[in-house]
């Protein structure tokens, strides 16, 4: 555990809104690439003719208007859901190597998934969804209910209950191939066929909640110096612990049953914000917002073109550019100044 940074130096405010912008270029940039790259590459100049004078006889034009920009706003809603995630479990144990799945986000989505497809349930998209925002918002709120007195225990109560839910649905898919054979399409972490479905609901909860997280970021940097020092602050250390933490839920279990499991974005992205927001929750939730979809949509494209044989899953590109990229921090910084 480590203690919340002092307060930001001038300079730093000064170079917030600079990283702000560069930050959205990059995010610009990025969906860009996702429109136009991918085994059927689009030219950049057909972009503009595809939203100003759409042709639905052109090849090209069904690809960026069907395919390309329904993935593309599903990755950008996905990363930043899970780097916001990300920054406000890491903010609020005090700890920068913590992330969303520590909860029981993840397994609970998987969990859910396990047995609904076990009783015949999964057998759509929608019904996919469904199971997983509901075994994410129950497994969260039982982790809840055992380590809601102290943060220490609540991350202990996570930790132990995915091992739990983890361990039962192994044993679940073992004994039954066809259970097996429907978890792992959503298992592999992937954006891809994900388009196709109707994602309305989860497009606007997630909306909803990260508004959420830029409005309680102020309560949070109380919160973020301690439990003693936020009730003399005035804050409400419960209300917004609880709020938080439903807040976590509905933006990682909606991009986790969506998407599948995607690991480190909810890490790396808000342990590498750390040190140019200098403290300020809010802006490393804004800038997580925007760093988060860079991340995602570069891991996606990238995916569509690695290999000639087909797509490589979005989750395996993810975990290649996060592991390096969290050991050069913990070279370069320390471990000791994490």
């Amino acid at each position: 555990m480590t203690s919340a940074p002092a307060a930001s130096p001038p300079t730093a405010r000064t170079a917030r809104p600079v990283v702000l912008a560069v930050a959205v270029v990059a995010l610009l940039a990025a969906c860009a690439a996702s429109v136009t790259v991918g085994s059927r590459a689009v030219p950049l100049g057909e972009l503009w003719r595809v939203l100003t004078d759409f042709d639905p006889f052109d090849g090209d034009h069904l690809v960026v208007r069907d395919i390309r920009v329904p993935r593309t706003l599903l990755g950008v809603a996905v990363g930043a859901a899970l780097a916001v995630a990300g920054a406000l479990i890491q903010t609020l144990s005090r700890n920068p190597l913590a992330e969303p799945g520590i909860l029981g986000v993840t397994h609970g989505a998987g969990f859910a998934l396990t047995v609904g497809a076990a009783l015949g349930l999964a057998g759509s998209a929608v019904s996919q969804l469904g199971l997983g925002v509901v075994g994410s918002v129950l497994a969260t709120a039982l982790v809840y209910a055992v380590g809601r007195y102290s943060t220490l225990r609540l991350l202990l109560a996570g930790v132990a209950f995915s091992a739990v839910l983890m361990g039962v649905s192994l044993g679940i898919r073992l004994t039954s191939p066809d259970t097996l054979d429907k978890y792992r399409f959503w298992a592999v972490g992937s954006l891809a066929g994900r388009e196709q479905t109707d994602l309305t609901v989860p497009l606007v909860a997630i909306g909803v909640a990260l508004v959420g997280a830029l409005v309680i970021g102020r309560s949070l940097n109380a919160v973020a110096l301690g439990d003693t020092v936020a009730h003399t602050l005035g804050a409400n250390v419960a209300r917004v612990r609880t709020l938080t933490l439903v807040l976590i839920t509905v933006l990682a279990g909606a991009a986790t049953a969506v998407a599948g499991p995607i690991l480190f974005v909810g890490l790396i992205v808000p342990h590498l914000l750390r040190r140019l927001t200098s403290g300020s929750v809010p802006w490393l939730v804004g800038l997580s917002a925007v760093v988060g979809p860079v991340l995602m949509l570069v891991a996606d494209t990238l995916a569509r073109v690695l290999l000639h044989t087909g797509e490589v899953p979005v989750a395996i590109v993810t975990a290649f550019l996060g592991g390096p990229m969290l050991i050069w921090v913990v070279r370069r910084y320390g471990a000791g100044s994490l």
